[in-house]
């Protein structure tokens, strides 16, 4: 037996495709700047509150603006990535964002920052991470293949929950060791280090394809949203996932504040309770398939939403010492059942729905659900100001609690699985029909 070609085996079978160099620095580049997109999610609002000592509402408003490039040109942005080369946009993404911030600690040091400064940087970080995000979901295709596209997806999933841990615990250990304006310099460390990975993949890309004949993009954005809005599936599905993140990013707009100046945190210890919530997406993601097989798809996803979305109640409850608990356990079981949530809905609408129509509604239901995030924001920040931090917390995390209740009121309060096909929910709809008949 060949040596080497026996090492190659058992690489092969410890690490996966990760032993292909081009979708190592592709995994290492993603996991990377996911890391930094994590960290500037927390540590802008810091930099707001400990440099500018800036209000809730402030905050809010900066929140919103990472989030605003989502609904504004998340689909314009889905139909120019198709038509252009990925990589080079994904290095020009990063190096948009590490200059982005690095302006910000300039800026601080010389002692000229504004709150318009950090939302300016806020909107183009954001509007970095729409491009980046959307390109690399393709770009992987490029990188790997046939059978090994699974895999890929598998390992770049479970970073990018990793990197939602450890961003906001990192955010606020760097910023309590160095200060907030030095967490953000090592932020857009991360964002230069995906840019020289992602520089080094070798495998050829295509180039351009000559134009073709395509519907206008008002026709294609129409017949998304038809598809969406008419299926009693989908419908249901979005409208939940708009409410909760409006209603989670009310509560995470003005968490900050209210762990430092209600309960009396330092940013340490903000970053280490905020990675509860993300803590609770790795758990949840673990766990989705196996609620599924116990439960079914329908009733497994309606059951554990009601089972932990109340326990948002737990945030405003939180004081400080053992006090801190309630806030750990709160923010991580309503992160499991958000976790279990997505993967059930985002497995369902692939085999749901028609491969012609599926980026469409992909797209449909990402502005959608992206679109009342700055919304949410804008209303948590505004409401820590004018009726207090904890009640603000109060009625944002209430919003959460009962956020399970359009779920209930859908089809999949009857049924054990989620159909898997359209035709397979137009059968049923007729049997229902006839049965009521």
């Amino acid at each position: 037996m060949d040596p080497t070609h026996d090492t190659a085996g058992r690489l092969r079978t410890r690490w996966g495709v990760l032993v292909r160099p081009d979708f190592r620095l592709l995994w290492i580049g993603e996991t990377v700047s996911g890391l930094g997109n994590s960290i500037t999610v927390v540590a802008l609002p810091l930099i707001a509150v400990v440099v500018l000592d800036a209000d809730s509402t402030a905050v809010g408003l900066l929140t919103a603006a990472v989030w605003l490039p989502w609904p504004l040109v998340g689909l314009p942005v889905g139909a120019w990535v198709d038509r252009i080369r990925k990589r080079p946009l994904m290095i020009a993404c990063d190096l948009v964002s590490v200059a982005a911030l690095v302006s910000i600690a300039l800026a601080a040091w010389l002692d000229a920052l504004t709150l318009e400064h950090l939302v300016v940087a806020a909107l183009v970080c954001g509007t970095a991470a729409v491009c980046f995000s959307t390109a690399y979901h393709s770009y992987i295709r490029i990188v790997l293949g046939g059978r090994d596209l699974l895999e890929g997806n598998a390992k770049l999933q479970g970073s990018e929950a990793a990197t939602q841990v450890a961003g906001p615990g990192a955010a606020g250990l760097l910023a309590q060791a160095f200060g907030a304006v030095t967490a953000l310099v090592a932020d857009a460390v991360t964002f230069l280090i995906s840019a020289v990975c992602l520089r080094r993949i070798k495998v050829d890309e295509p180039g351009r394809t000559p134009d073709e004949e395509h519907p206008p993009l008002r026709q294609q954005i129409a017949e998304g949203l038809r598809f969406v809005g008419r299926d009693r599936y989908l419908r249901p599905m979005v409208i939940w996932g708009a409410v909760i993140n409006m209603a989670l990013m009310g509560y995470q707009a003005v968490q900050v504040v209210f762990l430092v100046r209600t309960v009396g945190l330092d940013p340490a210890m903000v970053g280490l309770l905020l990675t509860s919530g993300s803590a609770g997406g790795v758990v949840g993601a673990s766990l989705a398939t196996r609620v599924g097989r116990r439960f079914g798809t329908g009733r497994g996803l309606l059951l554990l939403q009601a089972a932990t979305a109340p326990f948002a109640l737990l945030l405003p409850m939180t004081t400080i010492g053992p006090g801190l608990l309630l806030f750990a356990t709160g923010a991580l079981l309503v992160g499991i059942g958000v976790s279990v949530a997505n993967v059930v809905i985002g497995s369902f609408r692939q085999t749901y729905c028609p491969p012609y129509m599926l980026g469409r509604v992909v797209a449909t239901a990402m502005m959608i659900n992206h679109s009342t995030i700055p919304v949410g924001s804008l209303l948590g920040g505004v409401l820590g100001d004018t009726v207090g931090y904890r009640p603000a917390m109060w009625i944002m995390t209430s919003a959460v609690a009962l956020s399970w209740l359009v779920l209930a009121l859908s089809p999949m309060r009857r049924e054990r699985e989620l159909p898997r096909t359209r035709e397979q929910a137009q059968e049923q709809e007729q049997e229902q029909a006839q049965a009521n008949g």
